[in-house]
């Protein structure tokens, strides 16, 4: 653990506390996909897989317990609780295009030809690309509440926050993770339009 995985996880713990927030304070879901927060939980599902049989430590056993009953929490919000306030008319996103590469690319592009290695090779490619339904639909809108803003802010700035932190794992334990650091690359780049309207609009008006 560096300081820059830690910052990274910290702010991906405030995205999920500031959706879950919005949700409930307004009551609302408006301006959320769901498709993107589905694929979300996906991600978390098949990458701690190895909760049923592998222990590392209580803060990586807390941490992945919290991403996955958290995003299935957000889930229920979404599709029962304030299920009237979801248009799915404008979360339009065909998920299949992302769920499809992804899994052709775990299986032939991971560490080893295992159950586990490949579920965790999907989830790290699945995750690069999982906010696509979420930034298509603001795109199509043209508008999003200030909140919602602010939850993508922080999950652009957990995904920045990891950058650093292959950079220092680099130099001080010689380890490299090709696959994380190119589905890494991807998913930062991906919000680098985003940060440009949330800082010259959100930061800076």
């Amino acid at each position: 653990m560096n300081i820059f995985r830690l910052f990274g996880d910290l702010a991906h713990l405030a995205s999920i506390f500031i959706l879950i927030q919005k949700i409930q304070t307004t009551r609302s879901c408006r301006g959320i996909s769901f498709k993107t927060q589905a694929l979300y939980a996906l991600v978390f599902v098949t990458r701690y897989i190895d909760l049923l049989f592998r222990w590392v430590s209580v803060y990586n056993f807390v941490m992945k317990v919290f991403f996955i009953s958290s995003s299935c929490y957000i889930l229920y919000l979404m599709k029962y609780r304030f299920r009237p306030t979801h248009d799915p008319s404008i979360d339009t996103f065909k998920v299949e295009y992302l769920l499809g590469p992804s899994l052709v690319l775990s299986l032939i592009f991971n560490y080893a030809f295992e159950p586990t290695e490949i579920l965790w090779t999907f989830s790290i490619y699945l995750e690069s690309v999982a906010i696509f339904p979420q930034l298509f639909m603001l795109q199509r809108t043209g508008e999003a509440e200030t909140i919602t803003t602010h939850y993508l802010a922080a999950l652009g700035l957990y995904r920045a926050l990891y950058l650093p932190n292959w950079i220092y794992r680099y130099f001080t334990e010689d380890v490299v993770d090709p696959i994380a650091v190119t589905a890494g690359l991807v998913q930062t780049g991906l919000y680098l339009d985003f940060f440009y309207v949330y800082f010259t609009k959100c930061v800076f008006s």
